[in-house]
């Protein structure tokens, strides 16, 4: 593990998370990838926090009574945020530090405060002018490593074990503001899924996630309609084990609806063949960027399409750890 050649112990990193796990595990998994020590700050908000940046500006006003009290000296000597409302935090730090603070953003923090990070990581899709602290990625960065998905993997090895090979895993999400994944396209999805199953004598795992719902009966109903069954169909539980993680490790090729960035890239992660599905009207502009980008680089292919150029691991989470060491000269 690497360590600060300054002091010769590990360098002081806070991670600034909230309760929106999709945006908190952004900033965890760049923070994982660094392979170091740090220490989680999960921030709560008052009203205050809703303002807008140029209002709130670099402050802690934002904040609850609680949150503030945990952010005390010693500064750390890295930040790393995600999301408008962490950025403000992190700018306070790197203010109340003396600027001794290096600054971390996951995702635009906004206009008015981009100057003041030290790093900002922003997808491509997102067509923000270029800048000397702007790192464009592909994607979103996650937590998915090799070790967690081998260990997803030898968990439901003997469970998957029945199912005819190959294993073509169906990754469905549940819409987003901006983009149209109704009933129709969700059954069209489990048609064109149902009849490339069959014509490779594959076995086809459906996996739903927290947003889909009933999209999830409708995919079955183009299934259906083209004579297949599913080899397993999960509507997402809180309480129940949930096999996303074992598809992503043991299926060996991968159908993702393309409404969701973060299940496209972790998609990706794997490697292995990864089909997008993405219909006229089910993604919005930024989506259908993202998702040329992929195709372009040979990370996915357009289900129905051409087959991928290479199948190509996306890490953007080691990247983004990458330009962090070089910052920081670690």
């Amino acid at each position: 593990m690497t360590e600060n050649s300054a002091t010769g112990s590990h360098p002081d990193i806070w991670v600034l998370t909230d309760d929106r796990p999709g945006t908190a595990n952004q900033a965890l998994g760049v923070a994982d990838a660094l392979a170091l020590p740090y220490s989680v700050k999960a921030l709560s908000y008052g009203p205050l926090a809703n303002l807008p940046n140029p209002l709130l500006g670099s402050t802690f006003l934002g904040l609850s009574g609680e949150t503030k009290t945990s952010l005390s000296v010693p500064w750390p000597e890295l930040v790393i945020a995600a999301g408008r409302r962490a950025g403000v935090v992190a700018r306070a730090i790197k203010s109340k530090s003396g600027g001794a603070s290096k600054i971390v953003q996951i995702m635009d923090p906004g206009a008015w405060g981009r100057a003041a990070h030290d790093l900002i990581s922003v997808p491509e899709h997102d067509g923000l002018p270029a800048g000397p602290n702007l790192l464009l990625i592909a994607g979103a960065p996650h937590r998915l490593t090799e070790a967690v998905l081998a260990e997803a993997g030898k968990n439901w090895s003997a469970g998957f074990s029945e199912f005819t090979k190959p294993l073509i895993a169906v990754l469905v999400g549940g819409g987003y503001q901006g983009g149209n994944f109704d009933a129709k396209k969700a059954e069209a999805l489990g048609r064109q899924a149902g009849a490339y199953a069959k014509s490779k004598g594959a076995s086809l795992l459906l996996i739903g996630s927290p947003r889909t719902g009933e999209l999830l009966a409708n995919v079955e109903a183009g299934l259906v309609a083209e004579d297949v069954l599913p080899a397993l169909s999960y509507a997402w539980r809180a309480e129940t084990d949930n096999p996303y993680l074992a598809a992503l490790a043991l299926a060996d090729e991968l159908i993702v609806t393309g409404d969701t960035v973060t299940m496209c890239c972790e998609a990706c992660f794997t490697g292995k063949p990864v089909w997008i599905f993405s219909p006229d009207g089910l993604a919005g502009p930024k989506h259908v960027r993202f998702h040329q980008g992929l195709y372009e680089r040979g990370y996915a292919a357009p289900l129905g399409g051409e087959v991928a150029k290479r199948a190509v691991p996306l890490n953007e989470s080691a990247r983004i750890a990458g330009k962090i060491r070089e910052l920081m000269n670690w």
